[in-house]
């Protein structure tokens, strides 16, 4: 799942990243509002934590244009804020954020929200995944298959996340690639088949990733 973080506090932005990526997402980091419209022109996002108090700009305006833009209109917008009255709260609504939360935070309430939100892909819209015996859990980036607990690193946790959201359906490396690594990753490398293997190691008979030669990957329920 792909997020887009708009945020000029320079630590909380690397807090929110390093717990998101840990968490399994890919994480791209706009500072001011003229960054994040140009980030959504190249790239669509599933959700944007949106900071109100940005610098330059109001975040309202910025909420209302990504609902006006084809990438930004179908991404689940969350307004982080220290703005705690009851009006602001309000309003803050009334521009048409799916969420509204309030600084100072904890971080696994964000992540929480953030997974619970619907989402435009098959089964994204929970925070619970099953397919067989396989359990994934959004909020915890955890994995069992069993009942015991898989170690993935948040790599393959993404990737097994973007499979079992699209169960049944083939995905390509190129797809893989969009969500579940970032903007620098190198389209060339072949680092997504390098964690699919040591992904199908780990899932053993818990769960089948086919090659669909020539397509890509699709998940299958294992034996």
């Amino acid at each position: 799942m792909r997020l887009l973080v708009v945020e000029d506090e320079k630590d909380l932005v690397e807090a929110l990243r390093v717990g998101f990526v840990r968490a399994g997402y890919t994480v791209c980091v706009a500072r001011d509002t003229a960054q994040a419209k140009q980030r959504l022109q190249l790239d669509p996002y599933d959700v944007v934590l949106l900071d109100l108090d940005l610098s330059g700009r109001d975040g309202f305006e910025l909420c209302r244009a990504l609902r006006r833009t084809a990438n930004g209109g179908a991404a689940r917008i969350i307004m982080v804020t220290a703005r705690d009255r009851l009006d602001d709260r309000v309003l803050g609504l009334d521009e048409g954020p799916d969420d509204y939360l309030v600084k100072p935070f904890a971080f696994p309430e964000l992540l929480a929200r953030v997974s619970a939100l619907p989402h435009g892909e098959p089964s994204g819209g929970t925070a619970i995944l099953q397919v067989g015996d396989l359990r994934l859990d959004v909020s915890r980036a955890q994995v069992r298959a069993r009942g015991r607990e898989l170690g993935l690193t948040p790599k393959e946790f993404g990737v097994l996340h973007y499979l079992m959201a699209h169960y049944g359906h083939v995905v390509s490396a190129e797809e893989l690639l969009e969500h579940v690594w970032d903007e620098h990753a190198d389209p060339l490398s072949n680092t997504v088949r390098v964690t699919v293997g040591n992904l199908r190691r780990k899932l053993g008979a818990e769960g089948v990733i086919e090659t669909v030669i020539s397509r890509g990957y699709r998940l299958r329920e294992g034996s």
